[in-house]
């Protein structure tokens, strides 16, 4: 028995925590009243107290001088994880974030529960680094380092789509065999699981590195930063002929995690050269205008809106973008999305495909084919899954809490 163990969905866009209490998940509310919480962090300029969640978002749109963070899950890994970089006043890696993150995590758990957790059931993805088996390991230890760091003196894991099965399989019909695709922020989970009477049994388990954040990239390269002069064209310096605008700073600038990273002088310096190149310099100096006023972390959001928008059928939705110009709007529709996603289409269906060959099992045989996460929401998810398994019930559970609640029930047989 885990004793005391505090279950935690740290994840690439949300987070959240719970215990089991009484045989049932009881999902704590660290995020004022509310169940999950925002993976962001907002340090301010004048070395004040970083803030979480909501309170980093708030911070943003407020105007505060200061560093915006999100997307912290998807540096583990990685030698950038371990880079000191000025921030909030003083040299910091973002290892020693993600700690402090987890460490106030920890806090407002012990301050609602009035316990005090030593141990942790954490969850994690199937494979933080597709088909990179160094890489993922490395990725486990950093994440386990940064829990011990925060306090907690023992730590497991388990994967993110397993802890799904167990809290969402009583979706489907009992002793049938069904397939929990759980897509977040940064990853594709998938298992293969049978319940029966004596409860869930895991029969195989995959995943990929792909997410909703890849999601928002693609979306921001096809339709927003056009506007920012991606795919433009530059006069040569000496001799005729066109150059094309690169496209190493629009992907950084669309790349939630690399976001704080673009506004540097060496790129404003880089910009400016490039207006001074441009066929058409108005769009190159919006992305001016981008770094200079630091407008990155809006564009992304205004970018995740007009995905959401789109993906619901709006035929008139747009991306908002008139804080860099009054009345700038990209355009976006149900079929522009689906023309900016449809590169993801085949990987999903390959790593699905795989989980069934993993577990021995044919498409036919999946009774039930559970959808979890916040990107599963996306149209794209279910239409792949439909295409592999046409006979399944579909069915949605709590998109962003079966993986806690599922850590949570776990932690009655971990120890």
């Amino acid at each position: 028995m885990l004793a005391r163990a505090l279950a935690i969905d740290f994840g690439t866009s949300n987070s959240a925590a719970a215990i089991l209490d009484g045989g049932a998940p009881r999902r704590l509310p660290i995020e004022h009243g509310a169940e999950t919480l925002p993976t962001a962090v907002f340090f301010p300029a004048d070395g004040g107290p970083m803030r979480i969640g909501l309170a980093a978002a708030e911070a943003l749109i407020a105007g505060a001088e200061g560093r915006y963070m999100r997307a912290l899950k998807s540096v583990l890994g990685t030698a950038l994880l371990h880079e000191p970089r000025r921030i909030g006043g003083r040299l910091r890696t973002l290892a020693e974030i993600v700690t402090d993150f987890l460490r106030a995590v920890k806090a407002r758990a012990e301050a609602e529960t009035g316990l005090t957790f030593r141990r942790a059931l954490s969850g994690r993805p199937v494979h933080f680094h597709s088909a990179d088996p160094r890489r993922d390991a490395k990725a486990e230890a950093d994440l386990r380092a940064c829990y011990h760091a925060a306090g907690f003196d023992e730590v497991q894991f388990m994967f993110e789509p397993q802890a799904a099965a167990l809290a969402s399989h009583a979706l489907g019909k009992p002793g049938e065999t069904g397939l929990i695709v759980d897509i977040g922020g940064g990853t594709s989970d998938f298992s293969v699981f049978r319940s029966g009477a004596g409860g869930v049994r895991i029969l195989a388990s995959h995943g990929i590195r792909l997410g909703g954040t890849d999601f928002d990239h693609a979306v921001s390269m096809a339709h927003a930063m056009p506007h920012l002069g991606h795919g433009g064209t530059l006069r040569r310096t000496f001799g005729a002929g066109l150059l094309p605008v690169p496209s190493a700073l629009y992907v950084e600038l669309s790349t939630w995690a690399k976001i704080p990273f673009v506004y540097s002088p060496e790129s404003q310096r880089a910009v400016a050269d490039l207006i001074r190149h441009a066929v058409k310099p108005k769009p190159l100096k919006r992305l001016a205008t981008v770094l200079e006023d630091q407008l990155g972390h809006e564009l992304a959001f205004a970018v995740e809106r007009g995905k959401i928008s789109a993906n619901g059928g709006d035929d008139a939705g747009g991306i908002e973008m008139g804080y860099i110009e009054p009345g700038l709007t990209a355009p976006i529709t149900p079929a522009s999305l689906n023309a900016a996603l449809a590169d993801f289409r085949p990987r999903l269906h390959e790593a699905m495909t795989e989980t069934l060959r993993l577990a021995a099992v044919s498409a036919d045989q999946i009774g039930s084919v559970i959808l979890v996460g916040g990107s599963s929401l996306m149209d794209l998810i279910a239409s792949e899954a439909r295409t592999l398994c046409p006979a399944a019930q579909f069915c949605q559970s709590e998109a962003f809490t079966a993986v806690v609640d599922g850590l949570a029930l776990a932690t009655a047989g971990a120890g």
